[in-house]
C-alpha cells in the first residue's frame, strides 16, 4: 500500500512539472515592466557624472535581467544557432550582450533630456505582449518604439524585441548576422571572432 501511494505521488509530481507554465501576466503588467524599465535606465545609466565603466557595467546588469539574451540568439542567428555547439551557443551570448551594452550605453552617454511614454499594450500570442510606446525628444517630434516581451521560462517577462519606427531590432540583426555567417561560408567560429575584433574596436574607440 505505501509503495503504490509513493508510486502515485511520484506520478503526480512528475505531471505537475511537466505542465507548460501559465501565462498569468497581463497587458497592464507588461506596460508597467517597459516604464519602470525606461524610468530606471534614464535614471541610473544617462547621468554625465559617471565614469564609461560604471556607465557599462549599470546598462549590463539592467539589460541582462530585462532582455531574453538566448530567445534573441536563437532568433538572429536562426539555423545557424541550430548548427553550433553549446559552447559556441554560450560564447554568442555573451559576444552578443557586450556588443548590445557599448552600443546602448553609448547611447545613453549622449543623453539629452528624452523620455519613453508608454501609451498601450496587449497581448501577442500566449504568452507574448506588444507595448506601444513614444520616445519624446526635445529638439524632434515624437518617435514611435513598439516592445516584444514574453514571459520568459523563469515566469518573468522580458524583453524579444525592440521596433523603432517600423524597423525591428531582431530582424536587422538577424540580416546582418546572416550575410556576416555567408560571407565566411557559414563557419560558426569565424563569426564569434569578427564579433570580438568588433567588440574590441568599441572599446578601443571609447
Amino acid at each position: 500500500m505505501r509503495s503504490f501511494i509513493k508510486a502515485t505521488a511520484t506520478l503526480a509530481v512528475a505531471l505537475f512539472l511537466a505542465l507548460p507554465a501559465r501565462a498569468d501576466h497581463t497587458p497592464e503588467e507588461a506596460q508597467s515592466f517597459i516604464q519602470n524599465l525606461a524610468n530606471q535606465a534614464i535614471s541610473t545609466v544617462a547621468g554625465r557624472q559617471i565614469s564609461d565603466a560604471e556607465r557599462n557595467d549599470r546598462f549590463r546588469k539592467l539589460f541582462v535581467s530585462a532582455f531574453d539574451l538566448p530567445a534573441i540568439s536563437q532568433f538572429v542567428l536562426a539555423r545557424y544557432w541550430r548548427s553550433a555547439s553549446p559552447e559556441q551557443q554560450q560564447e554568442f551570448v555573451k559576444l552578443f550582450e557586450d556588443m548590445q551594452v557599448l552600443n546602448w550605453a553609448q547611447r545613453f552617454k549622449d543623453y539629452h533630456g528624452e523620455s519613453l511614454q508608454v501609451l498601450s499594450s496587449a497581448k501577442d500570442g500566449d504568452k507574448g505582449f506588444t507595448v506601444d510606446s513614444q520616445l519624446n525628444r526635445p529638439s524632434a517630434g515624437p518617435m514611435p518604439v513598439v516592445w516584444k516581451v514574453h514571459q520568459a521560462e523563469d515566469g518573468k517577462i522580458r524583453v524579444t524585441d525592440i521596433v523603432v519606427e517600423g524597423v525591428s531590432m531582431s530582424i536587422t540583426q538577424r540580416s546582418d548576422y546572416n550575410s556576416l555567417l555567408q560571407a565566411n561560408g557559414g563557419k560558426f567560429d569565424e563569426l564569434l571572432k569578427a564579433l570580438q575584433t568588433k567588440i574590441d574596436q568599441m572599446r578601443a574607440n571609447g
